[in-house]
């Protein structure tokens, strides 16, 4: 008798803690003012910048390890809404811009120049985007939220040579996959 009890109380609680609010979305609409059609594929002379200054870099890379992954491999901009995307890829060019600005100002400028200035372009039209958007809606929740609090331990926690290898290792996924998609809407799957 008393297990039966224990199946019921479980049973309850479980259709207690899953019954909580159903998150509610910002409207994909919220959206219409933002143009990033032009991020969809950067120029040949863009990538070359970019190719360029990896080559460089990854080579004078020195020994490094991470405590957790920033950017981990199964993460996928696809995962989450529409009006997440935008959000999530905002935070992720900040993290960028702020690691390879670390590396230019460390001797490393002139080969950082033409990314910098193309990622800050980027950054700063997809961060009039974001902060142009209601902010009545729901805070960051579930996968959103998992991966912005990364993002922010990774810059808080993580030695710099485990922002820079993980930056350099990231970077033509944010430039190719996740800017494409975030341009894509609705039409990323």
């Amino acid at each position: 008798m008393a297990a039966a009890w224990v199946l019921v109380l479980v049973a309850a609680g479980l259709s207690l803690a899953s019954a909580g609010p159903v998150p509610t979305s910002k409207p994909t609409t919220a959206w219409t003012d933002c143009d990033f059609g032009r991020f969809k594929s950067l120029s040949p002379r863009e990538l070359e910048a970019f190719k360029k200054a990896r080559d460089a870099l990854e080579n004078s890379l020195k020994s490094w390890s991470c405590i957790t992954r920033p950017f981990p491999r199964n993460r996928d901009l696809r995962q989450l809404q529409v009006w997440e995307r935008p959000v999530a890829l905002e935070a992720e060019l900040a993290l960028t811009l702020k690691v390879l600005g670390t590396m230019a100002d460390a001797s490393q400028g002139d080969i950082l120049d033409q990314p910098l200035h193309t990622l800050r372009h980027m950054h700063s039209e997809l961060q009039a985007c974001v902060s142009a958007q209601p902010t009545a809606g729901p805070q960051p929740q579930g996968r959103l939220h998992h991966w912005l609090h990364r993002l922010h331990e990774a810059s808080r926690k993580e030695s710099q040579g485990c922002l820079e290898a993980s930056v350099l290792f990231n970077l033509f996924r944010l430039l190719k996959k996740d800017l494409e998609c975030v341009a894509s809407g609705d039409l990323c799957v």
